[in-house]
């Protein structure tokens, strides 16, 4: 099969699993129990009429999914859906007065970006760099010390590698214990602003980036020592090359495979991913933000935000996957 029309039939089948995607989240708020105009309103005083009224202000009352009793056969809940996300329009959120999902998500995301972008980026460089180190010195103490080091970081459970950092850098460094900037902070000038935020950020970040570092660690040493054993790098020692040669020239970019493919899927797991460790530092990212929605029932924001999360996901993926025909040559069809 061509790259052409393997790379067209890779966005088809993107394409097709958003749309289940976006189907299986309009029907998944849809069986939950309760109901969403009176967990809109959340006042035991509520009348009638006025749940009545939220309900046809959102469409609540058109029927789920078809609509045979009046009007045209497509004015049902679930086309309203498609047609308001056509526009981009995400809906209402009823418990943060009633402010536009779009806006919220927007804010949040990107919260979360500064936050696992720098976690991300430290955790490649240096799990990839501990892990080449590993495979390249196998077996001796350098080895086992690594190993040691990223089944560590990548078993710890996410809240409490945070809270024992958390602990451990209010105490001892002085960082900020939760939020995004210091209370009462809003007359700092530009430059002290930014360093109130980036030394909100650090605690967090290093938290996420340990628990990253550890997967790419374990990763890249399998891969460079699975590549080390191939025919080609016999080949390349036969022939008088030096081992950083050998490293550079032969094993790097084929030892890089699935670690791309992990980077890109990860970058669409850590959105989410980040919810222990936003929820641990009070973080205003999309993870604090879901976490809010769940406890307050808001149906229109959580349902916003699984779209969200399940689309970063499935980009990722294709990211992965046309970054690997990229590097890899031999790959015709998957």
């Amino acid at each position: 099969m061509s790259r052409g029309r393997l790379l067209l039939r890779k966005l088809i089948w993107a394409l097709v699993t958003i749309f289940v995607v976006v189907t299986f989240n309009f029907f998944l708020f849809r069986v939950l129990p309760g109901d969403p105009a009176k967990a809109g309103l959340k006042d035991p005083r509520v009348t009638a009429a006025q749940v009545e009224a939220l309900q046809q202000r959102f469409g609540l009352d058109k029927p789920v999914l078809f609509n045979f009793d009046e009007g045209p056969w497509h004015d049902s809940q679930f086309f309203r859906y498609l047609g308001a996300l056509s526009h981009g329009d995400l809906g209402t959120s009823y418990s943060f007065k009633n402010r536009s999902v779009g806006t919220l998500l927007g804010q949040s995301i990107i919260n979360t970006v500064w936050l696992v972008l720098p976690a991300q980026l430290f955790a490649i460089l240096a799990g990839v760099a501990l892990g080449l180190l590993a495979a390249w010195k196998r077996g001796t103490k350098i080895d086992v010390s690594a190993l040691t080091f990223g089944l560590v970081t990548w078993s710890l459970p996410t809240f409490f590698l945070g809270i024992v950092l958390l602990f451990f850098g209010s105490s001892y460094l002085g960082l900020p214990v939760g939020g995004r900037v210091t209370i009462g902070g809003g007359d700092l000038s530009g430059w002290s602003q930014a360093v109130d935020v980036v030394r909100h950020l650090l605690l967090p970040t290093i938290t996420l980036g340990l628990v990253l570092l550890g997967e790419y660690l374990l990763i890249m040493r399998s891969s460079v020592v699975e590549v080390f054993s191939e025919d080609y790098i016999l080949t390349a020692k036969a022939k008088g090359l030096s081992t950083i040669e050998i490293i550079r020239r032969h094993g790097l970019r084929n030892a890089m495979l699935p670690i791309v493919t992990l980077i890109a899927l990860n970058l669409g797991f850590t959105v989410s991913g980040a919810i222990q460790v936003e929820t641990v530092f009070s973080w205003p990212g999309l993870g604090k933000l879901t976490v809010d929605a769940v406890s307050q029932r808001d149906y229109p924001l959580l349902q916003g935000a699984f779209l969200l999360l399940a689309v970063s996901v499935i980009a990722a993926n294709l990211i992965a996957e046309l970054i690997y025909l990229r590097l890899d040559p031999r790959v015709t069809e998957v």
